[in-house]
């Protein structure tokens, strides 16, 4: 379950120990009803200018709980330098050995915060796949030389490779995007696509891997939801369709056919194709009528799914 910060769903900021409290209070929520992860996302600069540091907040949850996983997604590795993003994490992992799941992208939702990075937004895909092969070389404890396009770097090594590995999960709907999954990744992460579309891309992503002489990947293909709860969809649309719009600038219509929107049965029912086409991993963006109906519906959700399936 990703539950937004208050201030990118148009609430009141909070700060300081109303925001440990607030936090507090969810994550215990969770683990108590069984979450496997937390998902936290990552932008530097969106919009308006929101945003939040995805490797710090994934610091701050794994140390304010011990039985609960992270799923950062997406991380935007094309506006970092991989070598400071692989210290990064593995200090994280440390804290939290097997418990940190990475989902990668390019930054393609605002063109503006790629360019305020000092990254053209032309070269975004060829720098993640060289920053990418770095980073799995630096992670798995290799001493990296390289003189690349975007990087150089001369014997450098990064210490403790994280055991287990970190996934390496790349998000992203297009074909660049999946063959990156595939050669490059442990997985592919999907949104705002459909169950059909979801069972080509993994198949895709396979193809690309066999191409590439890649065997024995444990795979971990998962799908991101924006999701609203009530008792009836017009209910539940109301309330994660402003949110939507606010934050993308753009119609709910252009999202509506992705977004489940309903009762959790409802919500269960929209994302059962997507198991069944091979997504091991589900990630929840929920709004109902407050945080904690948020958590427990999606947990209701976990529940239908686990019996059903």
């Amino acid at each position: 379950v990703n539950l937004m910060p208050p201030r990118w769903a148009g609430e009141p900021p909070l700060a300081g120990p109303a925001l440990l409290a607030h936090r507090r209070r969810l994550l215990d929520r969770m683990a108590a009803a069984g979450m496997d992860h937390v998902m936290v996302g990552d932008h530097v600069t969106f919009g308006d200018g929101i945003g939040n540091d995805g490797l710090t907040d994934a610091a701050s949850v794994v140390t304010a709980r011990e039985d609960l996983g992270v799923y950062l997604a997406v991380y935007l590795l094309s506006l970092r330098h991989p070598l400071l993003v692989a210290r990064q994490l593995v200090t994280v992992a440390q804290f939290a050995p097997g418990r940190l799941s990475l989902g990668l992208g390019i930054g393609g939702d605002d063109r503006r915060e790629v360019i305020a990075c000092g990254v053209d937004p032309s070269t975004r895909g060829r720098r993640m796949n060289e920053s990418l092969g770095l980073l799995r070389r630096l992670l798995a404890g290799q001493q990296v030389s390289h003189d690349g396009e975007f990087f150089t770097l001369d014997r450098v090594r990064i210490r403790p490779a994280p055991e287990p590995a970190i996934p390496l999960v790349v998000g992203g709907r297009s074909d660049a995007a999946l063959r990156r999954a595939g050669r490059l990744g442990d997985g592919w992460l999907g949104i705002w696509t459909s169950a059909g579309r979801c069972a080509e891309a993994i198949a895709a992503v396979a193809g690309h891997a066999a191409d590439a002489g890649r065997t024995g990947v444990a795979w971990q293909h998962g799908m991101t939801f924006w999701c609203g709860f009530g008792a009836s969809g017009a209910d539940a649309r109301q309330r994660v369709a402003p949110v939507m719009e606010g934050l993308y600038r753009t119609p709910f219509g252009r999202f509506e056919g992705y977004v489940p929107c309903g009762t959790a049965a409802d919500v269960a029912e929209f994302v059962a194709p997507y198991v069944q086409a091979g997504c091991s991993t589900l990630n929840f963006i929920p709004f109902a009528g407050s945080s904690e109906a948020a958590i427990d519906a999606v947990t209701e959700v976990r529940e239908i799914l686990n019996r059903s399936m």
